[in-house]
């Protein structure tokens, strides 16, 4: 019980946040000290954000083969059939396209949805529109994976920026060996993840739904079951 207190309370923080959170203290320290003190509460407020924003807790993440995972925290925004970016060389066609949507105050830490192998990573610069748009998909600047199940099926995952995020982070390598849930990658601040589902794999979350990055399953490449509908209740 403590071990999981301690845990829920002193949430690791993800190494790229430190120099925001060092810079944000100094600012904070300076205009208290120097300025006016209720712009270092302020200047404090904003350091305690950025610590919230970067941080990077651990999730337990389903063992069972054939599961799509959820890449991101964030709320699914889209499900529609999509063409994958053509800079990843996949078959053509539409595939069906989960796109989940991250606020500020989301985990932006991203995680490998499938057990595989990355077969082809390619970055393109774009546009800083709104994520929430379906145009960011295509517009917005990305970072694509392609990659392959061991039972050889395709599929791709995609950081795309946003309207105030500049930065995408993907430490994944082509030819590399992944599981799911783990952690490959961060976006500042504010983004979006789409992930193109293998063909004929059907989606098992619903629009509106809260994702839980490495623990909630949005595909069973295994089963037959039909696109699930869900209410709001």
């Amino acid at each position: 019980m403590i071990d999981v207190m301690r845990r829920a309370v002193l949430v690791p923080i993800h190494r790229d946040g430190w120099p925001f959170i060092a810079a944000f203290a100094l600012i904070s320290l300076l205009l208290g000290t120097a300025v006016s003190e209720p712009l270092g509460w302020i200047g404090a407020l904003a350091t305690a954000w950025c610590l919230f924003f970067f941080r990077d807790p651990e999730r337990v993440t389903p063992q069972r083969g054939n599961l799509v995972v959820s890449p991101a925290d964030g709320l699914v925004q889209m499900i529609q059939p999509a063409v994958p970016p053509s800079e990843l060389g996949m078959t053509p066609g539409p595939l069906t396209r989960v796109s989940i949507f991250l606020n500020v105050f989301d985990v932006h830490v991203n995680r490998v949805p499938a057990d595989g192998v990355v077969t082809r990573l390619a970055y393109r610069a774009g546009k800083f529109f709104n994520a929430a748009l379906e145009k960011a998909s295509e517009l917005n600047e990305r970072q694509s994976v392609r990659m392959t199940t061991p039972d050889g099926r395709e599929l791709a995952f995609v950081q795309i920026a946003g309207l105030v995020a500049r930065r995408i982070r993907c430490d994944l390598k082509e030819g590399q060996p992944v599981r799911a849930g783990e952690r490959f990658g961060l976006i500042r601040f504010g983004s979006r993840l789409d992930v193109y589902l293998p063909q004929g794999a059907a989606p098992l979350v619903a629009v509106g739904q809260r994702m839980v990055a490495g623990e909630t399953v949005i595909a069973d490449l295994a089963s037959g079951e039909p696109p699930r509908k869900a209410e709001v209740r």
